[in-house]
Parts: C-alpha cells; structure tokens; sequence
C-alpha cells in the first residue's frame, strides 16, 4: 500500500533529476521534526518497486511473442537506450542529507535513514546491473556541483558503497521482521545483501574480463553471512496447503504469506488498488505471452527425484504423459491436465489456451482462478519482491561457489524446496552425479554436481520473477538467449487431442490452412512454415515433424557488449564525460 502513496509534504522538497535546483517551499521542520514526518517522507521510496507481475523479458527459458530488439543484430542502439534516470536517487540523499534534527531520537532517525540506505543500495544495484559503471553520487546536487558533468566511477566503487548502505540498513533499522510484509525491516535489507553480494561474487568469477576474480571469495562469503542474518529471523517454506498447492498459493495470496515472504507490494481491490496480473498472463493482445519452452520443462524432476531426461522416451512424450509424476511445482506453474479454473462460480477443468501459449506451455504461477479477473485491472493479489525461498538459494549457490557446501546445506536449502515440490529422494546430500542434460542444454562449463543443481533449483523455484537475465550476466552465459524456442511433442496431426483430461477435445494441430472438417469446441493451431498470404508463421514445427517451434525464423544474435545497456545518447549529449559501455 506504501507504493501508491503521494507525499505532498515531502514532495515540496526535493527536485526531479539530477539538473535541477530544489527549492524548498515550507520548512523542513514539519518533515524532518518528527518520526512522523520521517515515515511519511521515507514512504515516498516504495514506489520504486513493480506495480504488475511482469518481469519476465530475456531470459533463457520463456518464449515471448515478438522480436527481442535487443538480440536483434545491430537492432538496438543508444539512441534508445533508458535508465539513466536519477530522480528517486535525489530523494533518498536529500532525506539522508537532512534527517539530521535532534528533536527526533537519534535510534529513531537512524532506523529511517537505514531504510533510505537500503532503498539508495536498491537504486545503484539496479543501476549496476544495467549500465555497469556509474557516477557515486550521495547527496543532492545543485547547478554548481561539478558532480553533474563528472565522469563514472568503478563498478568495484559503487559496489563497496551498496554494501556499506546495506551494512548500515542492517544495522540500524529496529524491525527485524513485520508480518504484514510491506514495511523495509532489516530482514529485507539481509535479503538484497545476500542477493547483491551473490551477484558481485560471481560476477567476479565468471566475468573474467573485469579482472577481479581474485576478489570474488570475499564477496560470496558476504551473501552467506547476508543470508544467515535472514536465516535466522524465522522465516520458514510455506508448505501449509500441501505439495499441490503451497507453491502457487504464494502468489495468489492478498495478503502475504509471511512465513516465507519478506517484503511484497500489496493491492486492495476494494479501494481501486490494483494490477493486471490475470490479463497479462491469459490476454493474446496485452503483454507479451511468455511461455516456457520444452527445454525448460524437461529441467522439472520426477517425483522419485530421477531427471525426467533419463527415460529414452522423453523427446517424443506428448504433453499428458510428460506431465505425470513430475515435481508438482510445474503444475503450480503451467497448465496441466487437472488445473481447473472458476468460471460463473464453478470449478471447471480448464485446458490451456493455445492461442496464446505459443509454445503449447501456458503460465498460471500468477493468475488468479476466477475468469472474472481475466482481461481486466482488477488482480489484488500480492507482488511478491522478496521471499525466503530465494535467501536460501543464495546461500546454497555461495557455498557451492566456494566450494563449502554440506550436505547438511544441502539438505536445509535444496532439500527443502524440493520437498515442497513432493519430490521424495535426494534431499538430504548433495549430488554425486552430473546430469548430462541440464549440462548439455544450458551449462557446459558447470562440472560440478552440486552447482548444476542449484542452478537447476533456481530457475525452477523463481521461474517468472525476474531473476533471469541477471543471471545470465553474472554468470556469462549470454549465448543461452539464441537458443531455439522449442515446444511440445505432437503425436499426430490433423488429430484432435484432450489435452487437460476431462474428456473434452482441446485443440488440433494442423498444416491445413482450411478445414472444412472442423470439430465444434477445438481449437486448431496452424504449425504450417507460412500463411496463405505468404507471410511467416510464428508457430512451426521443428525438423522432426512433431514438435513446435515458436518464432524459428527470428534469429537472435548474442554479442557480449549485450551485458550492459548503452548509457542513453541523449545523456552522453549533456555530459560527454560519461563516456559509452565498451562496445557500444
């Protein structure tokens, strides 16, 4: 609720970006002479966080339908670069600069200039993962401050500062947990650090060309201690609705779940406080449809803990028989045979919607069951920003980084999660063995059993939220992103199938642009190479004659300037001493 609230007395003090000038207009007393007027004004920070469950864009596991610019070759440029916005920056540093008032308990002031630190370590990390480089700037600017034409200080500089930040935020905020999980505590501030401190540590390794690899041990060795910190703040998996449903009810919970969540944005419908959650995952014409490809997919377990790659049949498996007895997360996260809906107020088994599940894998992670909500603003349920589940990932991927990770971890983290998931073996020591698919398809450099594992883990467990494409960067692995956006198995054409097992038929694949013989009720998905007019389809069959391949004709190009955004040409235009990302 935090999110949505203007502040006009703060509002009164602080300025656009980094070009202007504030003038203040009242006095600052009313502001800055009360631990009332420090919770308002530090309220105005929580707009920064998403309005919408939508981060899901450049990944390497989700088709989106469209072009991506970006890996598009010589398709993006700095000309269109964004980003290098400053005004929430001038917010922070103005409160900090002036919560100096000793009519305010000095405990007091500290705890609120921790969460402005915490929210001034959420800019410069963003900033960081965008741009690289960046200008440190900690405190307000006026038009004479040589600061606004200064050039950009080192990454290793602004990531010493973030965690300096985040130390204090540590330190200082008083609240260590809050159930309504909607107020910065220093759980949330732990939570960033171990998130922060795992990106700087691999960063480090993997990112050779930065030439701090020697570094890299200190900084995972902080995302464990971050961890730890939350670790040992309560925090438990929400396993209350059994291994069916725990997972997705998460997600579709108003209000947060707090065993597991942190922090997440809120909603209330009541007051017109709301997302389109729903429309973004079930409307062809809003959003982008992400879908997860079959290599994605083949990543879930069996129940039995075994890698669903191990059966010979796995390639040719039709989309029923490929979901049974696999880690039910995947069931809490696409459509599956059985997943029923809402419909004017009963349960109906509900099949997915091939016209917009591209890849024949429709999301449901964060839709609400009820088709009231579908194509419309009106999703109230919570946007979940931190979650205990990701702290303990972190920690697992660390000590699997330093190589210090015990079955015992293994068991408190990887284990856990699993365990939710209702997979039964494995839970309890870390892998011997190296899956030589998740190898093959994804990591090639990965030999480490335990480390594949985890990566395998997180993008499972975090599937949709926004984690991707930063661990494509820290890792470097940027070449995952040209991979082909594969789909399901098609047994037979021209045939129509049940594909959620209610006894209806769903949907035909077909190469016949027109079927005079259509059945009433199935929808028939086209998968020919073009249309009638000549033009491409997007949704085609691959080689094999049997499995869709979405947008195969786009071709993605990787080039590894990619890793960081040009700094935006309009800005180099106003302060040339920024200089331009290598590449660019």
């Amino acid at each position: 609720m935090k999110k949505v609230l203007y502040i006009m007395l703060a509002a009164a003090l602080w300025g656009c970006d980094m070009n202007e000038l504030p003038k203040a207009q009242i006095s600052k007393e009313p502001v800055f002479g009360s631990e009332t007027g420090l919770e308002m004004y530090t309220n105005s920070f929580y707009n920064v966080f998403p309005s919408s469950p939508s981060n899901y864009t450049d990944s390497y596991y989700i088709a989106v339908n469209g072009v991506i610019k970006y890996l598009t070759d010589n398709g993006y440029s700095a000309e269109e670069s964004s980003g290098w916005d400053w005004g929430n920056l001038r917010n922070i540093n103005y409160f900090i600069e002036n919560c100096t008032n000793d009519k305010v308990n000095e405990e007091v002031r500290n705890n609120y200039i921790g969460i402005a630190r915490f929210f001034r370590a959420y800019f410069y990390f963003n900033m960081m993962k965008r741009f690289g480089d960046l200008p440190w700037i900690d405190h307000p600017l006026d038009v004479s401050d040589p600061l606004l034409y200064a050039g950009r200080d080192t990454r290793t500089l602004i990531a010493d500062k973030i965690k300096e930040d985040l130390d204090f935020a540590i330190a200082h905020i008083t609240t260590q947990r809050d159930e309504s999980c909607s107020t910065i505590t220093s759980s949330v501030a732990a939570a960033l650090k171990s998130r922060f401190c795992l990106w700087e540590g691999t960063f480090r390794k993997y990112r050779t060309e930065a030439g701090l690899q020697g570094t890299a041990d200190a900084w995972l060795n902080e995302a464990v201690s971050a961890s730890e910190y939350v670790m040992s703040a309560g925090y438990s998996i929400y396993t209350a609705e059994g291994v069916d449903q725990s997972y997705r009810a998460l997600f579709m919970a108003k209000k947060p779940i707090a065993e597991e969540v942190i922090y997440a944005v809120t909603f209330d419908g009541s007051l017109g406080i709301t997302h389109s959650g729903n429309r973004m995952f079930t409307s062809v014409t809003y959003g982008r449809s992400p879908s997860f490809t079959r290599s994605m997919v083949n990543t879930y377990l069996m129940r039995d803990g075994s890698a669903f790659t191990s059966n010979p049949d796995y390639q040719t498996l039709s989309f029923a028989d490929e979901c049974k007895n696999r880690d039910t997360r995947l069931a809490q996260t696409i459509r599956t045979p059985g997943f029923t809906r809402i419909v004017n107020g009963e349960s109906v088994q509900t099949a997915p919607d091939y016209a917009y599940a591209f890849t024949g894998y429709m999301t449901s992670k964060f839709t609400l069951d009820n088709t009231e909500y579908d194509n419309v603003d009106i999703c109230d349920n919570n946007i979940i920003v931190f979650r205990y589940a990701e702290v303990l990932l972190n920690y697992a991927e660390a000590k699997a980084e330093l190589g210090t990770l015990t079955d015992a971890d293994w068991q408190n983290t990887i284990g856990v999660l699993r365990a939710r998931g209702g997979i039964t073996a494995g839970l309890s020591a870390k892998p011997a063995v190296l899956d030589p698919y998740m190898q093959a398809r994804f990591f090639p450099g990965i030999s480490d059993p335990s480390l594949m594992e985890i990566r395998r883990e997180r993008a499972i467990e975090l599937s949709f939220e926004g984690f991707s494409w930063s661990d494509i960067c820290r890792w470097k692995t940027g070449e995952l992103t040209t991979k082909v956006w594969d789909g399901i198995y098609i047994p037979e054409l021209e045939v129509p199938y049940d594909m959620n097992g209610d006894g209806k038929l769903d949907v035909c694949f077909t190469l016949k642009t027109d079927n005079p013989d259509k059945v009433a009720g199935v929808y028939y998905l086209y998968v020919g190479a073009r249309q009638e007019s000549g033009a491409i389809n997007n949704t085609q069959l691959a080689d094999d004659g049997h499995s869709i391949v979405f947008m195969k004709d786009q071709i993605r190009t990787w080039n590894d300037k990619l890793y960081f955004y040009p700094v935006p040409a309009d800005d180099l235009v106003q302060n040339p001493n920024l200089g331009q990302n290598p590449g660019w």
